[in-house]
């Protein structure tokens, strides 16, 4: 069968899935989720104490970390029984107290919703006073929950120091579907290059924000991919720990718009499909946890593209 027939035929199964499945309900991401600061859209690693949101909802992050990797200088200094935070760089001056609600930038006196506060041995301040105490344009992105700082602009996975390897090691399993190693132009690939889901955001043909497991109320399991409204979905594949490949088309039917400029596509985890084109009688009983790698089929014409399985199983 060709891979142009394959695809037709695969998409037919999905689309089937699509209206067979519990289509998922609009929701903004679980509260459990951990916040995650970018700076130029790149996340600051947190060592010890992380971002969080306190108990009227407002996002509270560490002000040590944040300042440093925008190039700022933290002081501190107790006076009185009182911690007081200072934050220097060549254009800004913050001054603040542990326990207090407002803090004097560039010498003006500016109120917060909450108190800047001291956890874990870490000052913790309102979001709002990093873009106006260091003069940086700040985001809050309820989805991912995630906080954009300057930038947005996603940097490419060639860009981001990852280097491309040799296909070798994954070849086989790659070629359990036909042509499937074959680029748009026809030629097989010969490199792969491997990425974590904590490299997130990447650009690859289009941006790519997040990759997630989900749920149905009914219990059916799906990945998520969260991309720009206006991007076209691909097809996905997966590389599995029996060194085999399940293809994976996306499910046009429950794709959801987040109302932001960004959208959830949704992928089945076990497909009808598999037992159809590879016969695989027993598709029903594949995992998230029995998937090595998630690749972004024709995402390139140099090389695949292979983010590491988090959710993987022993």
């Amino acid at each position: 069968m060709s891979m142009k027939k394959w695809m037709l035929s695969l998409t037919a199964v999905t689309l089937l899935w699509g209206a067979t499945s519990t289509i998922p309900t609009t929701e903004a991401a679980s509260s459990t989720k951990p916040i995650e600061v970018l700076l130029n859209a790149k996340k600051i690693q947190f060592p010890d104490a992380k971002p969080f949101q306190d108990s009227n909802d407002y996002v509270m992050v560490p002000i040590r970390f944040v300042s440093e990797a925008l190039g700022a200088k933290v002081g501190w200094e107790k006076t009185g029984g009182q911690l007081a935070v200072s934050i220097k760089n060549d254009a800004h001056a913050v001054n603040m107290t542990v326990g207090q609600n407002t803090a004097t930038v560039d010498g003006q006196t500016k109120t917060y919703e909450t108190k800047i506060i001291l956890k874990q041995n870490r000052t913790f301040v309102p979001l709002r006073l990093v873009s106006e105490g260091l003069g940086q344009t700040v985001e809050w992105d309820k989805i991912s929950r995630w906080v954009w700082i300057g930038k947005k602009e996603v940097a490419a996975l060639e860009d981001m120091g990852h280097q491309v390897v040799s296909i070798e090691p994954y070849k086989k399993a790659i070629n359990t579907i036909p042509n499937l190693i074959n680029n748009i132009t026809g030629k097989p690939y010969d490199k792969v290059v491997l990425f974590k889901q904590s490299d997130l955001p990447i650009k690859l043909l289009h941006d790519i924000y997040s990759v997630e497991p989900y749920t149905s109320p009914k219990g059916v399991p799906y990945l998520r991919i969260r991309v720009k409204t206006n991007s076209t979905a691909g097809s996905i594949f997966f590389l599995t720990k029996n060194k085999d490949t399940r293809l994976r088309s996306p499910l046009r039917e429950i794709t959801q718009d987040n109302g932001d400029g960004t959208k959830m596509i949704y992928y089945p985890i076990y497909s009808s499909g598999d037992e159809l084109f590879q016969g695989i009688k027993n598709y029903k009983s594949f995992k998230l946890q029995d998937i090595e790698f998630i690749a972004f089929d024709l995402a390139s014409t140099e090389y695949i593209p292979m983010m590491v399985n988090p959710w993987k199983g022993n």
